[in-house]
C-alpha cells in the first residue's frame, strides 16, 4: 500500500505509545539508555525503521525519528533534528553512535501502519 498522506511526528509517536513501543533511548557516554537501567552499545541496537520530516517553512522544524530494536526486544525511538538545530549535549557522540547501529529497514514488517 503507497502511502499518500503526511504523517507527523506526533503522530508516530502516538501510535509508538498504543503499541507500548513508546520507550525513549537516550544518550549518555556509556550508550543508549531507556529508563530500563541497562546501557545499550551500537552492537546491542538496531534501526528497524527511519522517519525524516521537515518543515514547510521553519527549518528548526527538520528532524528525525529512528525506531530502534535492543537485542533483548525493547522497542523504541531516538529523535535528533536536523545539522545546527540537533539538541544533543554530546552532538559528535550521538551521532557516531548512530552510524555504529546497523540498520535494518523494515517496510513491510514494521509492527505499526504508519
Amino acid at each position: 500500500m503507497v502511502q499518500t498522506q503526511m504523517v507527523t511526528l506526533s503522530a508516530i509517536l502516538e501510535k509508538l505509545r498504543l503499541k507500548k513501543m513508546d520507550n525513549e533511548f537516550r544518550w549518555t557516554p556509556e550508550g543508549f539508555t531507556a529508563n530500563k537501567g541497562k546501557a545499550y552499545k551500537p552492537e546491542d541496537l538496531k534501526i528497524i525503521k527511519v522517519f525524516r520530516f521537515e518543515g514547510d517553512s521553519d527549518p528548526s522544524d527538520s528532524s528525525v525519528l529512528y525506531i530502534i530494536e535492543a537485542n533483548d526486544g525493547l522497542i523504541g525511538y531516538s529523535i535528533d533534528a536536523y545539522g545546527m538545530y540537533s539538541n544533543h549535549d554530546d552532538e559528535e557522540g550521538y551521532d557516531n553512535f548512530l552510524r555504529n547501529i546497523p540498520l535494518e529497514d523494515r517496510e513491510e514488517q514494521l509492527a505499526f501502519d504508519i
